[in-house]
């Protein structure tokens, strides 16, 4: 029988014990998401009403008090122009028209989204009830988001629930379910008592969902799956006699596809055309103030010179996933340091790299990047600086489309470029500074290598 670190419960990490938190400080912590959530509820709500013209669009002067206000949110921008209001049932019976736009229920987000808005948009008749009723179906899921992380990192959590962009973005658009869905996967992954293969497939199924959200959480499934064809943490989760679980590597990979595959192929087949419509929306977007990329904010000036459209439908795909796949190798070269394939810290740099480079970056996309500011231990340096950039970029931006100003234009137009272009200088830097990082996963419920636990034990044990 296996000796137990005095003061250490059975199979904990020693040192790892302490961080773990109590019911009630995990309480605490979603009542002050919830509190954060309500306050983002109450910041956006102050664009609604208190009049709606026939169409159930706020008045007087919804869009100038949206930008001069800053209470934008696409949630409700989006009621109006997708026949959300007439309760359409997503992409079934939609398309695109030759100018790009979206008609017959289409929306320009993947399917779970779409059913996620249509479920908000059923029992409503103006863009506030529409307001409403979607941040009531979303706001579980930013709670969801506090508990794992909680669980997972202990008080780190907190930054999750006090920074300024949940109160910015939560309901901005409809990002808090694929940001549960990120941190669910790796919750099961880190934390699930059953064996590495199983807990990644599982995660794997987590984040087809998040694709089938919004996109984003598909970056993550190649760091899993090669976490788990180099066995986990140390290797002590490979196969009896084997260098590598290529078989485990594989069922995460199908895991992930399956999932995306069985989300979408109910509405491929109802209504093809609407359903393809969503994606050729995305592809068609063109590199402009809506889409707030470095390659809008670098290029403003040929922006629309003959052919920059086409160019950049090229380059920022390509320089994406030339950042995922240095993303990856890096991991490689951190498991021949350490045995261990850094999944998270990869799925970070990888995150960054898309955030950087696609040529859309709309602001609630600091929501992702979030929780790895509390998964994973870097400088606090780097998150201040970037929240400080997000918050400046994040509010300037709107009160400049409502000043109508130049660039060069006064303070706001300075916050902005302040905003823009330092959390591109950050993110920059936080992709190596995540990849260098260390995890704060909280893992008492996971048994260490056998090894470890035995090399400990022969450490500490008294002289006989």
């Amino acid at each position: 029988m296996r000796e137990q670190l005095a003061g250490t419960p059975a199979g904990a990490v020693p040192g790892r014990a302490g961080r773990r938190l109590t019911a009630g400080a995990l309480a605490l912590l979603c009542l002050l998401t919830a509190l954060a959530l309500a306050a983002g509820y109450a910041n956006k709500a102050r664009c609604t009403g208190p009049e709606f013209d026939q169409w159930g669009r706020s008045e007087p002067a919804y869009q100038e008090r949206a930008y001069s206000e800053v209470c934008y949110s696409d949630v409700q921008n989006l009621w109006v122009g997708r026949d959300i209001d007439r309760h359409v049932f997503p992409y079934v019976h939609g398309g695109i028209d030759e100018d790009g736009s979206l008609h017959g229920g289409v929306v320009e987000y993947p399917v779970l989204s779409g059913l996620l808005i249509w479920l908000g948009a059923l029992s409503v008749h103006t863009d506030a009830g529409f307001l409403a009723a979607s941040a009531l179906l979303m706001a579980p899921f930013g709670v969801a988001v506090a508990w794992w992380l909680g669980r997972l990192s202990g008080y780190r959590a907190l930054l999750w629930a006090l920074a300024p962009p949940l109160v910015l973005y939560a309901f901005h658009n409809w990002d808090l379910p694929v940001v549960a869905c990120a941190v669910a996967a790796v919750f099961v992954v880190h934390r699930g008592g059953a064996p590495l293969r199983t807990r990644a497939v599982q995660g794997a199924v987590l984040l087809g969902a998040g694709f089938a959200f919004k996109i984003y959480p598909g970056l993550f499934v190649l760091p899993l799956a090669l976490h788990v064809l180099t066995g986990g943490r140390g290797g002590a989760e490979l196969p009896a006699g084997r260098r590598f679980d290529v078989r485990g590597a594989l069922a995460v990979l199908g895991a992930a596809a399956g999932t995306v595959v069985l989300a979408n192929l109910p509405f491929a087949l109802a209504g093809f055309e609407g359903w393809w419509a969503s994606f050729e929306f995305q592809s068609q977007r063109k590199v402009d103030l809506s889409t707030n990329s470095i390659w809008y904010w670098g290029f403003r000036g040929v922006a629309d010179a003959d052919g920059f459209q086409q160019v950049m439908g090229v380059v920022s795909p390509v320089a994406v996933l030339l950042s995922f796949t240095a993303a990856c190798l890096a991991g490689e070269w951190l498991r021949r340091r350490t045995g261990t394939y850094p999944w998270i810290q990869v799925s970070a740099a990888a995150l960054c790299g898309f955030l950087l480079l696609h040529k859309v970056h709309s602001p609630q996309y600091t929501l992702w990047l979030l929780p790895f500011f509390v998964l994973l231990r870097v400088r606090w340096g780097w998150v201040v600086a970037y929240l400080l950039a997000d918050l400046a970029m994040g509010i300037s931006i709107f009160r400049w489309m409502g000043e109508g100003g130049g660039i060069g234009d006064g303070f706001t137009a300075q916050a902005l470029m302040i905003g823009v272009w330092g959390r591109a200088a950050l993110l920059v830097g936080l992709f190596p500074a995540f990849l260098g990082s260390t995890s704060t996963v909280d893992e008492d419920e996971q048994e260490p290598p056998e090894s470890d636990v035995e090399r400990t034990v022969q450490l500490t044990r008294s002289p006989r």
